[in-house]
């Protein structure tokens, strides 16, 4: 799927964002990765991580990088998006992601690189660097979450009941009565029942608090209990979030802060919305204290997502300015 270098020139004239090279990368354990690249083939090498765990890379996040001064690459997480096969956890955990990173930066011959990611794109920008700390040029995180299970129950019980207390009773009223004690592990397990009588309305529901979570100003505040059971297809995220939530995302307790002395050196951006409620400043707070090299750059009148008012030019801005810092590195990315 790489085209030539002619034919990506006339692309690139007619689109600065349309992808230089585009492939499917074989990473083993029955896994291959799509994985792109944009921008100028000398330019300063980044990679983009998505959010989720599940979701996957989209055409927009090309548009953080400036064409003429990057040459990033966005690919696929395990089981994401284009990568194959699709929505498999089997050989899946942070430990692997890693080590795809490393197979992919190898390919494109790259000696460091910006790493930028978003939520569970920051989990896995945090675990990479502290890592392979030497491969690190610069870090840009937006709404940092730090990958451990207090995070998740605190958003979508105490937070979640404090800031949309009829969403809540929506969220708790979807499970039997039961398990309403312990919600966020009741749902996990649902979802990663085989049974779609289980897993498809408690998918649903997760999807849907989730995203009224994520947003400053959501459309939507309640959920349409009557058509939980109804769906013509069902969202890939919450799948693969109960897959690593459960295991706490394959770290041990705290890992991320405790081993944030490896990050000594790197410059880092930490752009944060005022109003996270999945991934609130006081996190992204504790991170900065521990990491001697970062900046924390509040956005007023934002919450978590990356639409949210502000937050996609902060994060553009903290790409920019980390690659400012760093010496001029340019490598070609290979065929």
């Amino acid at each position: 799927m790489t085209p030539d270098a002619d034919a990506a020139s006339s692309i690139r004239r007619a689109d600065p964002f349309a992808p230089l090279t585009a492939d499917m990368l074989d990473v083993g354990d029955g896994h291959e990765l799509y994985v792109e690249s944009i921008g100028r083939a000398d330019g300063i090498p980044a990679v983009y991580l998505h959010g989720g765990p599940g979701s996957g890379c989209q055409p927009d996040h090309r548009r953080l990088f400036d064409p003429d001064r990057f040459c990033a690459v966005l690919f696929d997480q395990r089981g994401c998006g284009r990568s194959r096969p699709k929505g498999s956890r089997a050989h899946n955990t942070t430990a692997h992601l890693i080590s795809d990173m490393e197979k992919i930066r190898e390919k494109f011959g790259f000696e460091r690189w910006i790493v930028v990611g978003g939520s569970w794109g920051a989990t896995l920008a945090l675990a990479y660097a502290e890592a392979h700390p030497e491969r690190v040029s610069g870090i840009a995180l937006r709404a940092t979450f730090l990958g451990t299970r207090a995070e998740v129950e605190t958003a979508f019980t105490s937070r979640l009941s404090q800031f949309h207390p009829a969403l809540y009773e929506d969220f708790l009223s979807a499970l039997p009565r039961e398990e309403r004690d312990r919600p966020v592990e009741a749902y996990w397990r649902r979802i990663l029942d085989a049974d779609p009588a289980v897993h498809g309305p408690a998918a649903k529901a997760w999807h849907d608090t989730e995203r009224t979570l994520s947003e400053h100003k959501p459309a939507k505040t309640r959920l349409d209990l009557a058509s939980l059971n109804v769906w013509r297809t069902l969202p890939a995220t919450p799948f693969m979030e109960a897959h690593y939530f459960v295991n706490d995302s394959f770290m041990s307790e705290n890992q991320l802060l405790r081993n944030a002395g490896r990050l000594e050196g790197i410059p880092g951006i930490i752009v944060q919305g005022r109003y996270d409620l999945l991934c609130p400043p006081a996190t992204s707070q504790a991170l900065a204290k521990v990491w001697s090299g970062s900046e924390l750059r509040i956005v007023e009148e934002a919450g978590h997502s990356l639409y949210d008012g502000g937050v996609r030019d902060a994060v553009m801005k903290s790409i920019a300015d980390l690659a400012s810092k760093i010496p001029r590195q340019g490598s070609s990315p290979s065929s």
